[in-house]
């Protein structure tokens, strides 16, 4: 692809992200304004003061994005881990064997195949 396709793709990713983010600015304000000094008696903001509260709030209790959920997808990688570990030790060795066999043609041999086969810990420890 050429060069100018990619930059004009990159300025139109740029564009709308400073919509989106003008238009949420603006929402939050006139959200704020219309109920906060209603309900609260609290003070009228500005449209940059509810970017930095928007922002404030995102550093507080949102994360920066995909980093906040790498424990989660830690835990949901550990629990199907031992979910196949279990269904994995109730199979005997040559059913595991076919199983990983069988995984390996379909999944193209993903690391946890690997582990645990007890000819290769026997080698390796060797």
């Amino acid at each position: 692809m050429n060069r100018s396709y990619w930059l004009l793709r990159g300025l139109k990713f740029i564009l709308f992200g400073a919509l989106f983010i003008a238009a949420a600015g603006f929402l939050t304000m006139n959200l704020w304004n219309w109920l906060v000094p209603a309900l609260f008696n609290g003070p009228f903001i500005t449209f940059w003061q509810t970017l930095g509260l928007l922002l404030l709030s995102r550093i507080l209790f949102g994360g920066w994005g995909r980093g906040n959920r790498r424990g989660a997808w830690a835990r949901r990688q550990r629990m199907w881990k031992q979910k196949m570990d279990s269904r994995m030790a109730c199979l005997t060795p040559e059913e595991q064997e076919k199983f990983r066999q069988k995984m390996q043609g379909a999944c193209s041999g993903h690391p946890w195949m690997a582990r645990r086969s007890p000819e290769s810990s026997s080698s390796a420890s060797s």
